[in-house]
């Protein structure tokens, strides 16, 4: 059954310190956010690295929630460029790709315009994406909808990842595991979508990301 693909795109450690300021940590936390909720869901998960030899590596607290991601090197802009990027893709038939990472105007769009070329559907995660200045990334994000790509949020992302917390239409309160009691698996889901739940509203994560300058 076709599902989404979460991409992940250069973010890395000098990348990382040259991006807008005021939103960096933000996108951080917001690649955490779907990374966490695709490994719990078993969404596949992608990762690539510009020529990390210059521009450093995924920065490690991504690389620790995503530690058995092989990042794939690129050195031309656009994702679809990097050996095997494409053919991953192709493989999993995706029903679209979700794209977050640096840059918004440069290798983000260009991987976008790429793949609905050929034929892909691409969501681009406007809060967790950014760019080196906010008009660079109002501008890719601009011509990534104008070609055709949905751009988002992370939280509807999440959620539409998510769908409904059990099985069953009936568990929609706080107390749904305990409705659950008897069935395990039901059960654990639904605690763990509820926090994930309000992980999202609260946004409380107070350590932004530390890396020194390049």
């Amino acid at each position: 059954m076709p599902q989404s693909v979460l991409v992940a795109v250069d973010v890395q450690e000098r990348l990382f310190n040259a991006m807008d300021a005021e939103r960096r940590d933000e996108m951080v936390r917001n690649i955490k956010i779907l990374g966490a909720a695709a490994r719990r869901l078993g969404v596949p998960v992608l990762v690539t690295e510009q020529y990390p030899r210059g521009l450093g590596h995924t920065l490690p607290e991504l690389r620790a929630l995503l530690d058995d991601v092989a990042p794939l090197e690129k050195t031309a802009f656009s994702c679809c460029s990097a050996e095997g990027f494409t053919e991953r893709l192709r493989g999993l038939r995706p029903s679209r790709v979700i794209l977050t990472g640096i840059e918004a105007h440069v290798c983000v769009l260009l991987t976008a315009l790429d793949l609905l070329g050929q034929g892909f559907a691409v969501s681009v995660v406007a809060d967790a994406v950014s760019s080196r200045t906010p008009a660079n990334l109002e501008l890719g994000l601009a011509q990534a909808r104008q070609a055709g790509a949905v751009v988002t949020a992370t939280e509807t992302v999440a959620f539409q990842l998510l769908g409904r917390p059990t099985p069953t239409p009936f568990a929609r309160s706080q107390n749904c595991s305990d409705k659950w009691r008897g069935t395990s698996t039901s059960s654990r889901r639904c605690s763990w979508w509820w926090g994930m739940a309000s992980s999202l509203r609260r946004r409380t994560d107070p350590s932004p990301t530390s890396s020194s300058g390049p």
